[in-house]
């Protein structure tokens, strides 16, 4: 008896242990709240999305800014650069069709996912094989990403582990003065 009250404290300690990790997914009308440190000021930024065949469609809400940004499903799946447009040009922005939003494409994440490295706008990031320290959590549970970190500077970022949308959740000592961190999910 004393043996299977053992295994079972076992087993909810390890399932307690797996569900404090949070996987971020990405549906119609998911809302991701982001706080952007912008060249040493600080805002929040809201992302709506959209999905669909063709495209995703984010709508972006930052201080009065409203845009709605444009990603085509061949981006997605290909792309290899990221946009920094902070929304301010246009009330519908068209990414070209190697650029992403927000997350790098499923064909960089794959990359990420076999060879621990990924090459997007001409910088190689690698996996950061030291304790991660400095993850992203929301309401208290840690999202599960990889922490990866530029070659040529460094650049850390987080990616949720998810292949579809491999959301960057967060962004630190980007040399463009842009940096990012993901605080909430919310699935309307």
């Amino acid at each position: 008896m004393k043996n299977i009250l053992l295994a079972f404290l076992f087993l909810a300690f390890c399932q307690t242990g797996i569900a404090q990790k949070y996987i971020s997914t990405l549906k119609n009308n998911t809302e991701l709240q982001y706080v952007c440190k912008l060249h040493g000021q600080t805002r929040t930024l809201s992302l709506v999305a959209n999905t669909s065949k063709e495209n995703l469609i984010l709508k972006l809400d930052t201080r009065g800014v409203k845009s709605s940004i444009v990603i085509l499903a061949e981006a997605l799946k290909n792309g290899n650069a990221l946009s920094f447009n902070q929304g301010e040009y246009a009330p519908v922005l068209n990414l070209k069709s190697n650029e992403t939003f927000f997350m790098i494409s499923q064909s960089a994440y794959q990359n990420l996912v076999q060879n621990n490295s990924f090459v997007y706008n001409n910088t190689t990031y690698d996996v950061d094989k030291n304790e991660d320290k400095n993850g992203v959590s929301i309401d208290g549970k840690l999202i599960d990403a990889f922490h990866v970190i530029a070659q040529i500077d460094q650049t850390e970022m987080w990616i949720v582990k998810n292949p579809e949308f491999p959301l960057i959740c967060k962004i630190t000592k980007n040399p463009l003065g842009i940096n990012f961190t993901l605080v909430k999910v919310i699935d309307n």
